[in-house]
């Protein structure tokens, strides 16, 4: 399979993620999810154990695979779970999820990466990877802000010569502000448009 194949390939599954989430948030809705606390909590109360564990793996995976939108995860984990279990099931996820793509581009090298993303993004961020040693400030700087494409630069990572140490350092300290700022700023974007719906 060429790569152009194999990103119109993903390109389609990205948006069939993307498109099931939304139809995800309109049955909650209709089922009163979102909007009532209490059918939320009686919902996700059959699923005390399984219910984490699921949403954790599906952060994994879309860290790996890029399906669904990380921001709009993060937003459905404080929904369903509340702030803190949210928070604690996102990093978690998250965390996880990038310490895989990082050794899964140890493995495969560029040619992986080149398949999975644009040329465009690369070349705007390849320059990173050729400053005298500077990768891994940058790399850590852009962890910490919460609108870099994270899980591009797991993978960009990956293909340099930085230490699975530094990297999984980088992360654990990074995440928690993008995390933090992710789950609960789409979680209020969320509550306040259900609040102006009939």
């Amino acid at each position: 399979m060429d790569d152009k194949k194999i990103k119109l390939r993903s390109n389609i599954i990205s948006a069939a993620g993307l498109i099931l989430t939304l139809l995800f948030f309109v049955w909650c809705y209709r089922e009163g999810l979102l909007t009532d606390r209490d059918k939320m909590t009686e919902f996700f109360s059959g699923f005390p154990v399984i219910g984490p564990v699921v949403f954790i793996i599906i952060q994994i995976v879309q860290v790996i695979f890029p399906v669904i939108p990380g921001a709009l995860g993060c937003a459905v984990g404080v929904t369903v779970f509340g702030p803190v279990k949210g928070f604690i099931y996102n990093y978690t996820g998250i965390c996880i999820g990038s310490v895989a793509v990082f050794l899964i581009a140890k493995k495969y090298g560029r040619e992986l990466m080149c398949k999975m993303f644009s040329s465009k993004l690369i070349g705007k961020y390849d320059d990173w990877t050729k400053k005298d040693n500077r990768f891994t400030k940058l790399f850590a700087t852009a962890i910490f802000a919460p609108v870099a494409p994270d899980d591009f630069l797991c993978y960009l990572a990956g293909t340099t010569t930085m230490k699975l140490r530094t990297f999984v350092i980088i992360i654990l300290l990074g995440k928690p502000l993008a995390i933090a700022i992710y789950s609960m700023g789409l979680d209020f974007i969320i509550q306040s448009v259900v609040s102006l719906l009939p």
